[in-house]
């Protein structure tokens, strides 16, 4: 089996090498958060320093007490025996995919990780596009016609992953499609694993969300953690919120990661005892965080809509999933390469999300765009009016004029361009 580096994660630090070698390079590559710390969380960190036992596999009672009532609070009662907590929810999705077994259904596209942590578990992932205008879930009408298909060939498909709101896209998919997506994995008895890490990062907070373990809670497994919403990435910690008569599964859960992982560190999860709490003054910090993410990505989105470029416009979290096939500039490899080797702009090509390598689509993050030091991150996170700070403007500008110099005719591509700007098929 050959194993490659993450490709966000390669990309993180080939544009940091770039940096460092003096080159300009708009960083819209890496989804990272991009803000400080909460003061709050590193007093906590700080008080906990000392403790430095293991602690249970599954993590300490009062971290997934607190996690238990974060769900509750949400409208999920929650029992904490069902909580499991890890280094990250990443490192809990591998546990779990090992846990179930069997083949899974992804949602195309979808993160970078979900088919290589399948791959690495020996697992065939199926690759279901989702509903026109939507991302994160795939369409459950695809699903079902693949699942049949794959099992009538004897492949043993056991779950469907969905992530709630998306990562390439900023979309959440409707209650509607959710509601039919829990009718096929009843149908076919899939365990639906629902990704909720940018739950609490929806734009509009009064946009209607349904998680499948609202409607399924006997086949669902959500997992979250704190990278994103209180950009805690380095601290890695994640929970799972495993099904009601999910004990043989946490059963399982716990033998993987007590031979991966042992436990989640000690001090991390007192800290994160604390902020799933929801207290006062975190649940302002991520009030803020979300209209943050959501002018930027806003922003973000008008300049590629300049250009004529397809792009559903976000909805949560800090990602956009520009399509700017209309410039017939090359696949999603070619115009990621072109974007930062000729303009400065670092994105991600939609083909290592598991998209078309042929489609001009490309990944762009916007939370590291606030500011180069602590003291500009949060000057943008108080700011009542972020785009007029100096350093963001700037970056929006180097922005656009990247992407205005953007042409068939400057990049020698020969043929016309089409007549409208633009593509028919864009949606959201």
């Amino acid at each position: 089996m050959t194993v490659t580096l993450s490709a966000t994660l390669a990309a993180n630090e080939d544009i940091e090498r770039r940096r460092r070698a003096g080159e300009r390079v708009l960083h819209l590559a890496f989804g990272e958060a991009g803000l400080p710390v909460h003061p709050a969380l590193r007093d906590r960190l700080a008080a906990a320093s000392e403790r430095n036992g293991y602690g249970p596999v599954a993590g300490a009672p009062g971290l997934r007490a607190a996690a238990a009532g974060y769900w509750t609070r949400r409208g999920l009662t929650t029992d904490p025996d069902l909580v499991v907590c890890g280094p990250g929810s990443k490192s809990l999705l591998y546990g779990l995919l090992l846990a179930i077994g069997g083949d899974i259904v992804l949602p195309m596209p979808s993160w970078v990780s979900y088919a290589a942590q399948a791959d690495l578990v020996g697992s065939r992932p199926l690759l279901v596009p989702a509903p026109p205008g939507e991302g994160g879930v795939p369409d459950p009408d695809l699903v079902a016609a693949e699942v049949r298909l794959a099992r009538s060939q004897g492949r043993t498909v056991s779950s469907v992953l969905v992530t709630l709101p998306d990562n390439p896209t900023g979309r959440l998919a409707t209650p509607e499609t959710i509601a039919r997506l829990v009718r096929v994995a009843r149908e076919f008895d899939l365990t639906i694993i629902s990704d909720e890490i940018y739950r609490d990062l929806l734009h509009d907070p009064d946009l209607p969300y349904t998680s499948p373990a609202d409607l399924a809670p006997e086949r669902t497994i959500i997992t979250t953690g704190l990278s994103k919403s209180l950009a805690l990435g380095g601290w890695r910690i994640g929970v799972a919120r495993l099904p009601e008569n999910g004990h043989e599964l946490r059963r399982q859960l716990l033998a993987v990661a007590s031979e991966i992982w042992s436990a989640p560190a000690a001090p991390v999860q007192e800290a994160a005892a604390y902020a799933f709490g929801d207290p006062d003054e975190l649940t302002e910090r991520i009030a803020r965080s979300r209209r943050l993410h959501g002018v930027v990505a806003r922003a973000v989105h008008d300049r590629f809509t300049e250009i004529g470029a397809c792009v559903p416009m976000p909805q949560g979290g800090f990602y956009l999933y520009p399509d700017l096939s209309h410039l017939r500039l090359g696949g999603s490899a070619e115009i990621t390469k072109l974007l930062l080797e000729e303009h400065g702009i670092g994105v991600l090509p939609g083909h290592a999300f598991g998209d078309t390598p042929t489609a001009a689509r490309v990944r762009v993050a916007v939370s590291l765009l606030y500011g180069d030091t602590a003291e500009e991150r949060l000057a943008a996170l108080n700011s009542p009016d972020p785009l007029q700070l100096p350093w963001i403007a700037a970056n929006l500008d180097f922005l656009s004029a990247g992407l205005s110099r953007l042409s068939p005719v400057r990049h020698g591509v020969v043929g016309e361009r089409p007549a409208a700007l633009v593509p028919t098929a864009c949606h959201g």
